[in-house]
């Protein structure tokens, strides 16, 4: 039998491969040596003998920059799809050697962290004692690049995301209320009308925010046209601040209230009439995702813990809700959110 070229020939390690997609990610080799923990003159070593391997040149090297040479633009995508397979098949060993072990890397958006974040580390304390817990508080868009990149294993955000590939695990809807200074007409109301928001001077937080773009959209389903944008906050801590000295209203989910309109004495919360303005939040997983079944038993176990909130708990959605979206869709979810 003869045995051709391509059976003799040296196979790349996963260091060459791990560190050739570093550097095709940074273009800089400082940069991928230090996001892979690698020296600098190992993670080069490591690259030329992956072209040594292979036979070709992936880099362009110059005394300025380092670029992808058009076969670097080629197999860079290769090598990261087998870093993700490899990376698939260590957790999936993980998940049959034991459940609720090892390495969980949650990402959280900053609108949910603060007011979910007790309930969810009390429920793995004591559920889950084995579990190495690692929390990443991050926007939407950069969540779900963390996500489908292989960097996070799941996240706790708004849905819907409407993103391929990313499968998401109702916990709950919550109801938004309004948060004026003390002098407001609408202080301390129940039964606002949403039309309301056609009037009032609202404070938002930063572009980046999913929350932002919700209060938005609760303002165009009200009727009104204009963006309520003359002052912004990077926080909601910030936001409820400025409520307080008297530049403006804004809407709070009903998770942070009690955090975040206790640290003043200056406001008051308002309640919409039915139905009330409201957010979902949801855990989200890569479809398909081998600890996926502990993922499903995780998120039951939440909204047992997440009862005692002002939350409506979503009983049952124990199925993962797929989104089977064109692809454009991804990157029209991260902008949104």
């Amino acid at each position: 039998m003869t045995v051709g070229n391509t059976a003799r020939r040296r196979q790349p390690s996963l260091a060459q491969l791990r560190a050739f997609a570093a550097v095709a990610e940074h273009l800089h080799f400082r940069d991928a040596a230090a996001a892979i923990g690698m020296s600098q003159p190992a993670l080069s070593g490591a690259v030329s003998a992956l072209e040594e391997v292979l036979g070709v040149t992936l880099l362009e090297r110059t005394t300025r920059k380092v670029l992808l040479s058009p076969a670097g633009e080629r197999l860079a995508v290769r090598a990261k799809a087998v870093l993700g397979e490899m990376g698939a098949l260590m957790e999936e060993a993980e998940a049959v050697r034991a459940p609720f072990t090892g390495v969980l890397r949650l990402g959280v958006i900053p609108t949910v962290a603060p007011y979910l974040l007790p309930t969810v580390l009390r429920l793995v304390h004591d559920r889950y004692p084995h579990l190495d817990l690692q929390v990443h508080e991050e926007q939407t868009a950069n969540l779900l690049d963390g996500l489908t990149s292989g960097r996070l294993d799941l996240l706790l955000l708004a849905v819907p995301l409407g993103v391929p590939g990313v499968g998401e695990l109702p916990l709950f809807d919550e109801d938004f209320v309004l948060v004026t200074p003390l002098d407001h007409g609408l202080g301390g109301r129940e039964g606002i009308p949403r039309e309301a928001l056609k009037e009032l001077n609202l404070l938002l937080l930063d572009e980046g925010h999913c929350l932002r773009d919700q209060a938005l959209d609760i303002c165009r389903e009200a009727g009104r046209e204009d963006a309520p944008v003359t002052t912004t906050a990077a926080g909601l801590s910030t936001l409820v601040q400025l409520v307080a000295g008297g530049l403006g209203c804004t809407l709070l989910p009903r998770t942070a209230v009690k955090v975040e309109t206790t640290r003043s004495n200056q406001l008051l919360t308002g309640y919409f009439s039915d139905p009330a303005p409201t957010r979902r939040i949801a855990l989200a997983m890569r479809t398909g995702a081998a600890r996926g079944a502990e993922y499903e038993e995780l998120a039951a176990a939440l909204r047992e813990a997440l009862r005692p909130l002002p939350v409506r708990v979503l009983d049952g959605p124990e199925r993962l809700t797929r989104c089977a979206g064109p692809p454009g869709a991804s990157a029209a979810a991260a902008a949104a959110g």
